[in-house]
């Protein structure tokens, strides 16, 4: 469908035409792999000793899994609530560069500010990764109101999940609720090379492939970080040995 750019604000029909397939966009391979990785974490957050109340409030407002195991994993080892901050923050700095790609990309003519504000809490890489894929199909003036339909059920859906696994968490084997947590960063690399435009994000992933367990050993507690930075450095030098020179 090409993209449409009316001259007067889409009726509200047309904002809930949108909104629903949005929602109807969420329905998706990646979304149940997601779901799947919610029940694990659900059972990583009751054997941390986190009440229902407290795992499902971590969903809604921190959303990015790796962040709340991260915050989980902080809490168990007693570190002080700036120390947890800081751990989070600096696993959730990676889904900057998604806002910022992804925020052009949803802005109309018309769009407030405040509108892009509130649906970049929406940005994790299921979310971000279906948007990207389905936006340019999308009328412009018509963005946000898709991307809010299809990030916000995915926001509210893996809360009923988390809700309903929790309950019943003591009974799922201890394997797999590990499995099933595992299951999102396999789709987070398979995706991520598949939607990766150019040769240097393969580049970045293979590199961090290679090192990540590595500095496990040589750097724990600062692997992630010194793999990412190599990675990333190394992979923006190809870029620029690869591009074409201008003539």
């Amino acid at each position: 469908m090409p993209e449409v750019e009316p001259s007067f604000p889409p009726s509200f029909d047309l904002h809930w035409t949108w909104f629903r397939r949005g929602v109807r966009a969420s329905v998706s391979i990646p979304g149940l792999i997601l779901t799947s990785a919610f029940v694990g974490f659900a059972g990583l957050a009751k054997d941390a000793g986190l009440g229902l109340g407290e795992t499902v409030f971590m969903v809604a407002v921190v959303w990015a899994l790796p962040a709340k195991v991260v915050l989980i994993g902080a809490v168990l080892s007693g570190s002080s609530v700036w120390g947890a901050a800081f751990a989070v923050a600096l696993s959730s700095v990676r889904l900057m560069p998604m806002v910022v790609a992804l925020v052009p990309e949803m802005r109309g003519p018309r769009t407030p500010r405040w509108v892009l504000y509130a649906l970049s809490h929406f940005v994790a890489v299921t979310s971000w990764v279906l948007a990207m894929d389905q936006l340019r199909h999308v009328p412009r003036d018509l963005r946000t109101t898709y991307y809010a339909g299809l990030g916000g059920t995915l926001v509210l859906a893996n809360m009923v999940v988390v809700a309903v696994v929790f309950s019943i968490a003591g009974s799922l084997p201890p394997l797999v609720s590990a499995a099933l947590l595992l299951l999102t960063p396999m789709y987070f690399l398979t995706s991520l090379w598949g939607s990766a435009r150019e040769r240097a994000g393969h580049v970045a992933m293979a590199i961090g492939l290679v090192l990540g367990p590595l500095f496990h050993i040589l750097l724990p507690g600062f692997d992630l970080l010194a793999a990412g930075v190599i990675g990333g450095g190394a992979a923006y030098a190809f870029h620029l040995a690869a591009r074409p020179k201008a003539s």
